[in-house]
């Protein structure tokens, strides 16, 4: 459904050749749907602007046709304070990203011997740091779960500590398979993107709330559909995949969030990962291993961690430091 005041954008019959890039990121580089869809309003946005306003399709489109596009795309950006309602940079970044991707496709299919994107620079963004949490916050919001001592409380707590222990995405821990646990619950296996595997170790919190968890499990099993729900870590007896679902997990956060007095804009599933690596490089990890666990294809991805702990480590000498106070006296 569109958003109100917002019309739907219509689907336009796009060009074969990006029906067939769009396969190639499935079957060659194993794309999950959401990236597949991503992908297909990037492109099914640049081919109506190109047909309505230049004249020609997505295939045959000139330097200057993509110049006009990232124009009309750019003049519609917003900066910060302004109408949230307009174009991001980081969108107009995104659009040329996916064009550059499909015209390198076409080329290396024959299909055509330029790439008219070759030669165009992408906007300039302002680096965001991710919102995070601290060691004392991620402490309250677990302490305040295992109060009310329920079974939703011990699968709460067991979520935290799992979450915190490991930097999984929300998808990968809601939708953990019970063949996922590991020999004596001290590890786990995840697939993550495009099917790669990895290991994660299990903190000692985190083993003894999946054990305690464990015991209370079987609660959140319906007698409709126990085949499916049995399968899954953290069954549901609602949710038409028969495990708890990412909308249900983060609402519970933010009704935890306000629980435990912590500012409920700054919890959320994706930030308690952010949490889970700027705390283990603030003390010592070492960048690979903390890629490893999080699941990143590019270290690249995982360097900006070092920026939040750098930006808190100068925080702090600010504040504390003795010599700091002095020379602002």
């Amino acid at each position: 459904m569109a958003r109100p005041g917002r019309p739907a954008m219509p689907k336009p019959d796009l060009h074969p050749m990006v029906d067939a890039f769009l396969d190639m990121l499935t079957t060659e580089r194993g794309a999950a749907l959401n990236t597949r869809q991503a992908y297909w309003r990037d492109l099914a946005d640049v081919s109506l602007y190109l047909r309505n306003s230049r004249s020609t399709d997505i295939d045959a489109a000139t330097t200057a046709d993509i110049q006009a596009y990232l124009k009309d795309l750019s003049d519609k950006t917003h900066t910060k304070g302004q109408n949230s309602g307009k174009i991001a940079v980081r969108t107009v970044a995104r659009r040329l990203s996916a064009l550059r991707q499909f015209y390198r496709f076409m080329v290396s299919e024959s299909k055509r011997s330029d790439d008219p994107t070759s030669t165009i620079d992408s906007p300039k963004q302002t680096r965001t740091l991710p919102k995070t949490l601290s060691e004392s916050e991620v402490d309250q919001l677990i302490k305040t779960a295992g109060e009310a001592g329920t079974p939703e409380s011990v699968r709460l707590v067991c979520l935290l500590e799992l979450l915190y222990a490991t930097g999984l995405r929300v998808s990968e821990l809601v939708g953990l398979p019970m063949s996922a646990i590991g020999e004596e619950s001290q590890f786990i296996m995840v697939a993550g993107k495009a099917g790669r595997e990895r290991m994660v170790p299990l903190s000692d919190a985190a083993q003894e709330a999946l054990s305690s968890y464990m015991n209370v499990r079987k609660r959140f099993i319906g007698t409709e559909g126990a085949s499916t729900q049995e399968q899954w870590v953290f069954p549901s007896r609602t949710s038409d995949s028969g495990h708890l679902t990412r909308q249900r997990f983060a609402q519970l956060l933010k009704d935890l969030a306000r629980a435990a007095k912590v500012d409920e804009d700054r919890v959320s599933p994706h930030i308690l990962r952010h949490a889970f690596a700027t705390h283990l490089l603030s003390r010592g990890a070492d960048l690979r291993s903390v890629q490893k666990m999080l699941g990143h294809a590019d270290i690249a991805t995982t360097q900006i961690y070092t920026h939040i702990v750098g930006e808190n480590l100068d925080k702090t000498v600010q504040e504390k430091h003795p010599l700091s106070k002095k020379s602002n006296g």
